[in-house]
């Protein structure tokens, strides 16, 4: 089975890290892009980072303001965020998912098509 497991959410102070990371299964990155993606109470889910393992270049959100950063490791087949100087306002479930097609990047939910179960991030202030 195709799969992803999102991990390393949790707790943190306001100005605080974390690091995510998504673990793939049942296929190699290859010429897919995997996406970070978040979706808080009450709002739609929006895309925070992507890192294309085509050509390993990295996308974000306007948001994330060089504060987090996208990174991936093939031999391992995960892909990890570091969060740094988290703020309340990026208190939200974050999922993984990869892309529909390869040698495509987008930060547009619609254009992936497997997904994690999504790892809760909670900033207290």
């Amino acid at each position: 089975d195709v799969q992803l497991q999102a991990s390393g959410g949790g707790l943190v102070q306001a100005g605080g890290s974390l690091r995510l990371s998504c673990a793939a299964s049942g296929f190699t990155f290859d010429d897919y892009s995997i996406g970070w993606f978040r979706q808080a109470p009450g709002k739609e889910r929006e895309g925070v980072s992507c890192i294309s393992f085509s050509d390993g270049s990295t996308y974000y959100g306007d948001f994330v303001k060089g504060r987090f950063t996208v990174s991936g490791d093939n031999a391992k087949n995960t892909v990890y965020l570091q969060m740094n100087s988290l703020k309340p306002e990026d208190t939200a479930v974050y999922y993984c998912a990869r892309t529909l097609r390869r040698r495509w990047v987008s930060l547009a939910a619609d254009e992936y098509d497997v997904w994690g179960q999504g790892t809760q991030v909670t900033v207290s202030s």
